[in-house]
């Protein structure tokens, strides 16, 4: 539409941004604005891709701090949770459509979903091993592995097929861009970590989510996976169900998914304040997390940019990302699951069963009221094409006249 860039280009930049951790949303509007403008574009761009959705989130988490008791607001979380739900569903399978196109790739994403659910093996470990198998199969079968097409490209651009060419990678520019990005995104958290001690709430997350800048792959959907289960059962900060109240909030504000990470950090601070009032505890949590999830976007876009320029076409860079896209999709799936074991059932146990981590339900405990929000919400998506804003909204509503009838 704006004539910015050609589709080529642009798919070489997504290429890069899959393969970094963290939102690759907001590392390919930083990629982009470095294109047009250099480091003032990609600031510029990155930052701005993102305020809405901070300012936005950070209203709403205020608001479900404070009334999250209240009747109403409970019945509207209610319908909206299942909703989300199915959103997540629907996008396991829009990512598998593009993702798996052969039985490579569908081993791929099986494995990597069994891997995380069954045998708890950890998140980074999946998508780093799903990337060696792509460039060891991009080598030995590239057919098989290079199943991602890119389009042609369009014959006017603002960008020029020699944009940042004068940006051309150099051990100077290297050390400078690492010094620099490194001191915005470190000096805080330790200055924090040194003010409070590490075993605050505040010092935690920066701690935390700074590992999850580094270690999580593969977009919003992969990356909350890891976040959601760290967040609720091992730091306990929340509970699945406000996990979901919080996915919620993201999907239907301005900005990238991924923002929900600000309202984790929110109340996960705003439940143990400690020295601090719970409110004021909840806002610092807000933008520690929010600090050290997007600032490492900028580094790892300055840095590896102008390299990267320089390797567009590499078909074994294709051949990874083809395969950790597959198995992107076997952890979506497993989010999905995850999420829906605990919107549909009151109680979920883990069992250890032959080494194996399961999730088992109480059946006696199924809400059917979720299960038919749920499934209606899937069909508003998949079959009568609805837009997930509507779908979102209809949910939230059917939440509220369920309470209000029939629970009541």
């Amino acid at each position: 539409e704006k004539g910015w860039i050609d589709e080529k280009r642009f798919l070489h930049a997504l290429n890069y941004c899959m393969l970094l951790p963290g939102p690759e949303a907001q590392q390919l509007a930083t990629y982009i604005g470095w294109l047009l403008h250099g480091t003032r574009g990609g600031l510029v761009a990155g930052t701005l891709f993102v305020l809405p959705g901070f300012v936005s989130i950070l209203v709403l988490s205020i608001l479900y701090a404070l009334y999250q008791d209240l009747a109403i607001v409970q019945a509207l979380f209610f319908g909206l949770k299942a909703a989300v739900l199915a959103v997540v569903l629907e996008a396991v399978l829009r990512i598998g459509r593009r993702a798996l196109k052969n039985a490579a790739a569908v081993t791929i994403a099986a494995l990597a979903f069994v891997g995380l659910f069954f045998l708890a093996i950890p998140f980074p470990l999946i998508i780093l091993t799903a990337g060696l198998i792509g460039l060891l199969g991009g080598r030995l079968w590239p057919d098989l592995f290079d199943v991602l097409r890119h389009g042609g490209t369009e014959p006017a651009t603002a960008i020029a097929d020699s944009a940042q060419a004068g940006a051309r990678p150099s051990r100077s520019h290297t050390a400078r861009v690492l010094a620099v990005w490194l001191a915005v995104w470190w000096v805080p958290v330790g200055l924090l970590v040194w003010a409070i001690g590490n075993e605050h709430v505040l010092s935690r997350e920066a701690l935390f989510f700074s590992k999850v800048s580094m270690v999580t792959f593969g977009g919003a959907y992969a990356v909350l996976a890891y976040i959601a289960q760290q967040a609720v059962e091992t730091y306990q900060w929340l509970g699945p169900g406000e996990m979901l109240d919080g996915l919620g909030m993201a999907e239907t504000t301005p900005g990238p998914l991924i923002q929900v990470v600000q309202f984790v950090g929110f109340m996960g601070a705003y439940r143990n304040p400690e020295f601090f009032s719970p409110m004021t505890a909840g806002v610092l949590g807000s933008i520690i997390v929010t600090w050290v999830t997007f600032v490492p976007c900028f580094l790892w876009i300055f840095l590896g940019a102008p390299y990267i320029e320089h390797l567009r076409g590499n078909r074994l860079l294709s051949s990874a990302l083809s395969a950790i896209t597959a198995a992107v999709v076997g952890v979506i799936l497993n989010l999905a699951v995850w999420f829906a074991l605990h919107v549909m059932f009151a109680r979920v146990e883990t069992e250890r069963v032959l080494g194996m981590r399961l999730l088992v339900p109480d059946f006696a405990t199924l809400d059917v009221a979720s299960l038919l929000i749920t499934a209606g919400a899937l069909f508003a998506l998949l079959r009568l094409r609805w837009g997930m804003l509507l779908t979102l909204a209809l949910a939230a509503a059917a939440g509220l006249v369920y309470d209000l009838l029939l629970r009541r």
